[in-house]
């Protein structure tokens, strides 16, 4: 029937004013903190975007969060320590939580040991994330854990740093270690398109991003799964126009024999790439290295450095090593030692074995090496580690070239062509993504120190 008000009701809606952002009631605000590998740094990111673009306000402090979401890591025994502790706080506050990323989908139950009203959202249903949060507001819990079919690539994000794009090429893996709860995290390899990564990447260098890091679970197995492979996508990003430098994450030992001489010829002739490797060796030791299931050896990992090295020989190697593996001997530690004293790895990043939940060797409760010995043999490492990455740092004495500013903080820092971090004694006036030419006058075995000439 017709009926003249309902019309008029109808043709006099204000539908302009209802667009205005400010008449609309404003969604509340989210804190995001996050923790673990620059995945997890990454999805933060975009979980971030996400709720941005559905209207929620990312809060700057904690204390203005209407609703705490956690980006967990549960990689190592120290990590998941520290989740632990941040959840028992987040929980206390009184606020509805969110705990997303790699814990809850490797652990749920401990998860939900801790807080059992909280929300869950797993390292790959980040798209739900302003639905996980939105019911979490309205009081009720939601867990959405099951893989996406999308990937992670061209999501809005809100950057933690403007002058870093962290773009994902790939999500899961194709190994087998016996060690890690990441691949009962993330799942098996997917790789993501060249043509989708190449465009984040040249969004974001139009954005005025200066670095762009690759990074995925396992980099050295990109493309297997779509007919490419990483030699193949590292040219491609290079041809991208715009002034950045491109730094490529963590590959495994175990994919490089096949494509070696290609890729150090890609970093030989590429002025966009960092000349900086990060391959986790884990051990020094075959026998160790089999247990672990790591498929590769001790050789593998030589032959990269030296293939590098030789073309390239201020290339910075970045490297992982477990100490304390069940039935790690004396004679495994010192062959570690010694693939160390060989390799000179810029740094070392070493982990004391701590057993995973739902991982194969945390049923090798008879073979475990006590928490004593495990610390020594982790004193010593370190100790001889520092001495090799101050050894390799003094090369760069004296030197002069450009860096990127990349860190701005207590200190402001950037990456030279090897990224190496460069902390700046002069850097008055000095802005995020400057490139600057400096002199460095001195070195630790952590960083060079500059002045900006």
């Amino acid at each position: 029937m017709y009926c003249p008000s309902t019309m008029l009701r109808r043709s006099l809606k204000p539908e302009i004013i209802e667009s205005i952002p400010l008449l609309r009631k404003a969604k509340p605000k989210v804190w995001v903190e996050a923790y673990g590998c620059s995945a997890s740094m990454a999805d933060s990111e975009m979980i971030s975007g996400l709720l941005k673009g559905a209207g929620y306000e990312i809060a700057s402090k904690q204390s203005d969060g209407a609703l705490n979401l956690i980006v967990t890591c549960s990689v190592k025994d120290t990590t998941e320590h520290r989740m632990v502790s941040r959840i028992k706080a987040m929980s206390k506050c009184g606020k509805p939580l969110v705990v997303a990323g790699c814990m809850p989908k490797a652990d749920r139950a401990k998860v939900e040991s801790l807080n059992s009203s909280a929300s869950l959202l797993g390292p790959h249903s980040i798209e739900n994330a302003s639905a996980v949060v939105g019911s979490a507001l309205a009081g009720n819990r939601l867990v959405m854990l099951e893989d996406s079919e999308s990937d992670k690539i061209n999501i809005p994000r809100v950057m933690l740093n403007p002058a870093v794009s962290m773009v994902e090429i790939a999500s899961g893996c194709m190994s087998e270690c016996t060690f890690c709860q990441t691949k009962i995290a993330k799942g098996w390899l997917r790789s993501y398109r060249v043509g989708d990564i190449i465009r984040q990447i040249r969004t974001d260098v139009e954005a005025g991003c200066k670095e762009v890091w690759l990074m995925s679970t396992d980099n050295g197995c990109y493309g297997k799964d779509v007919g490419t492979d990483l030699v193949e996508l590292l040219n491609a990003c290079c041809l991208v126009e715009g002034d950045f430098k491109i730094r490529l994450g963590m590959m495994n030992p175990m994919y490089l024999p096949g494509m070696l001489d290609r890729m150090a010829s890609a970093f030989y002739e590429n002025g966009k790439l960092f000349k900086f490797l990060h391959i986790p060796v884990e051990s020094g030791s075959d026998r160790v290295l089999r247990k672990m299931r790591r498929g590769h050896t001790a050789r593998t990992f030589m032959d990269a450095v030296e293939a590098f090295r030789s073309r390239i020989p201020e290339m910075s190697i970045s490297t992982d090593i477990i100490v304390g593996f069940p039935s790690e001997t004396e004679d495994d530690f010192r062959e570690t030692l010694d693939l160390v004293e060989r390799a000179t790895p810029d740094i070392v990043n070493i982990s004391r074995y701590g057993a995973r939940p739902g991982t194969e060797a945390a049923k090798w409760k008879g073979s475990r090496i006590s928490s004593q010995v495990a610390k020594e043999r982790s004193e010593r490492l370190h100790s001889f580690a520092k001495k090799v990455a101050k050894k390799r740092n003094s090369l760069w004495q004296g030197w002069q070239g450009e860096i990127i500013v990349d860190e701005m903080g207590k200190v402001t820092q950037g990456r030279n062509y090897a990224y190496k971090p460069v902390v700046l004694s002069n850097a008055d006036q000095v802005l995020l993504g400057d490139r600057k030419r400096v002199q460095v006058y001195d070195f630790s075995n952590f960083s060079l120190k500059a002045m900006i000439i």
